[in-house]
């Protein structure tokens, strides 16, 4: 089993930075793709970036536009999104996963509880 728990949510002006961080504990991430998906109030839960098991291949939704990095770090156990540029519909709930690489919620197995971020002056 493994637990992931995500941090590093909170209210940011547009425009501004934030770097989401998901720590994983119970089973190592090392081999399994990693992904990241938001969920805005009333909407479906959406993709938004993944990461290969080796680290060598990212993907990102085409409403990132280059301002998501998604990384990780296997010695921590650590995957993290860094997001610039934010706007406030960037606004939603957002989770990590571990899984196989791909876009669709269904190649994830374990998810986080989600943290919260909001973008808004």
């Amino acid at each position: 089993q493994v637990q992931l728990v995500e941090s590093g949510g909170g209210m940011v002006q547009p425009g501004g930075s934030m770097r989401l961080s998901c720590a994983a504990s119970g089973r190592t991430i090392t081999y399994y793709a990693m992904g990241w998906f938001r969920q805005a109030p009333g909407k479906e839960r959406e993709f938004v970036a993944t990461i290969s098991g080796s680290g060598g291949s990212t993907y990102y939704a085409d409403f990132v536009e280059g301002r998501f990095t998604i990384s990780r770090d296997d010695v921590k156990n650590t995957v993290y999104l860094q997001m610039k540029s934010l706007k406030p519909e960037d606004t939603a709930a957002y989770y990590c996963a571990r899984g196989s690489f791909g876009r669709t919620a269904m190649q994830y197995t374990w998810w986080g509880q989600g943290t919260q971020v909001t973008v808004s002056s």
